[in-house]
């Protein structure tokens, strides 16, 4: 696995489910020097508690579980997040089993044993599928990375804080100006915007966007 690899994977978190004591031991051990949180689980109905409390970026399952097998848990987990990538392992290569999985959208089914080459291939896998969804072009090269809060051009990289990732995201959604009270009521909701903190915010933010992209409306708000 190479270094960048290593560095994207950094930035995500994974859940991972498995009844085999040993297995699921060998194969955390891994995904922690891989992922920035490995969230384990011995079932599936551990599994999805953790899915609902932690939404981690994957998630990797058994299929053979005790209380809710990963097909079910999969099952669950669609119906209500259609886009979270899912990893399926299993030692059973029936039919049935694979039907089941192309049905629910998985993202990779490996056969076990789960070796390096196998895990390195489903999380390749997982980065690109990330890079397409996730990654917004703002112009020329410069762009928005919505899963890890980052602005980067061919140069640099920069970390957004909540506020400059909200704003950002508010402003690519809106097609004319964004409105002082709009910013105020998103990103200051249980508190008073003062004018001194509105200043401080777009001046760290337009250091990390391209010259001139952000454009302040006088008196009415900020476009891009």
């Amino acid at each position: 696995m190479n270094k960048k690899m290593l560095e994207q994977l950094s930035n995500y978190t994974v859940l991972y489910a498995e009844d085999d004591e040993g297995v699921r031991n060998s194969v955390a051990e891994m995904l922690n020097l891989l992922f920035k949180k490995v969230y384990i689980a011995k079932n599936g109905e551990e599994a999805y508690a953790l899915f609902l409390e932690k939404s981690p970026h994957i998630i990797i399952t058994d299929i053979k579980m005790p209380i809710i097998n990963g097909i079910e848990l999969a099952k669950k987990i669609r119906q209500s997040d259609e886009n979270i990538q899912i990893i399926v392992i299993s030692a059973y290569t029936q039919v049935d089993y694979m039907l089941d999985a192309i049905d629910l959208s998985l993202m990779k089914y490996i056969v076990k044993p789960i070796t390096e080459t196998k895990l390195c291939e489903a999380l390749e896998k997982f980065l690109q599928l990330q890079k397409n969804s996730n990654t917004i072009h703002l112009v020329d090269s410069w762009v928005y990375d919505s899963s890890n809060k980052t602005i980067r051009n061919e140069q640099t990289e920069y970390e957004l804080t909540k506020k400059e990732s909200s704003l950002l995201e508010l402003l690519l959604s809106k097609k004319s100006v964004l409105t002082y009270e709009e910013i105020e009521m998103e990103l200051w909701p249980d508190e008073t915007m003062s004018l001194n903190a509105l200043r401080l915010l777009m001046k760290n933010f337009r250091k990390k966007l391209p010259e001139g992209y952000l454009k302040n409306i006088q008196s009415i708000g900020y476009k891009l």
